[in-house]
């Protein structure tokens, strides 16, 4: 999306669709502006049009220049920190590594070394038997109140709220972990009368604890999780 040009809600201006228009009208047999401004669902406006693939052309450019001289560095602290939190924001590994300049490997390396649990695709998401995998340093036996966790049945973070005990039931004895009541925190796009936008709900989730990531390894990064 091109940053100082005020796009409406129907406007087509991500970077993949104003590639594909700006290569459009320098291809050998070029489309007119007319069909480009359809492409891009923008009011017919020479101008504007110019504007928006003049700030397009600027961005792809700088952005390849910042690539090229951070292409073969070390990651630094605030990026590793930058990753843990944009990724459990749940930012897709693709988009961090365009907003931080770098590769989406390169993204993809920081989250395996430090132990970030990994989202699966939706195609490998739910069902009774389908929990994603969480690596060694999230592995924990049991969690406080209050402790914000990943929650690997739903492959969203959570928040405990209390360790789940009833008499009938020894959850140790008979799944060979406490369970624990979850809160579980997911993005949304709802707009409430009551409440106006609304950026993030959730539901409450019964959890054992070997469904459950502690995050607590993360803080020494300073990621704020």
């Amino acid at each position: 999306m091109v940053r100082g040009i005020r796009a409406k809600s129907h406007e087509k201006l991500d970077d993949t669709n104003l590639q594909r228009v700006w290569e459009a009208l320098n291809s050998s047999t070029p489309i007119t502006k007319k069909e480009a401004c359809e492409m891009l669902n923008i009011t017919y406006n020479t101008t504007r049009l110019n504007n928006i693939l003049e700030e397009h052309r600027d961005t792809m450019e700088y952005r390849a220049k910042r690539k090229a001289s951070l292409k073969g560095t070390k990651a630094t602290d605030a990026e590793i920190k930058q990753v843990i939190e944009w990724y459990l924001e749940e930012m897709p590994v693709s988009e961090i590594g365009k907003s931080m300049y770098r590769s989406s490997t390169f993204v993809k390396n920081i989250i395996n070394k430090v132990g970030v649990p990994l989202k699966r695709p939706k195609t490998e998401q739910g069902g009774k038997h389908k929990i994603g995998y969480l690596p060694d340093e999230c592995v924990a036996e049991s969690f406080e109140v209050g402790e914000k966790v990943w929650c690997a049945r739903y492959d969203l973070p959570g928040i405990i709220k209390n360790e789940t005990i009833h008499n009938s039931t020894n959850y140790v004895e008979k799944y060979g972990a406490r369970c624990y009541q979850v809160y579980v925190i997911e993005l949304t796009n709802f707009e409430s009368p009551y409440f106006g936008f609304q950026e993030r709900g959730g539901f409450n989730s019964h959890c054992l604890a070997y469904d459950l990531g502690s995050l607590k390894h993360l803080e020494k990064y300073g990621a704020e999780i």
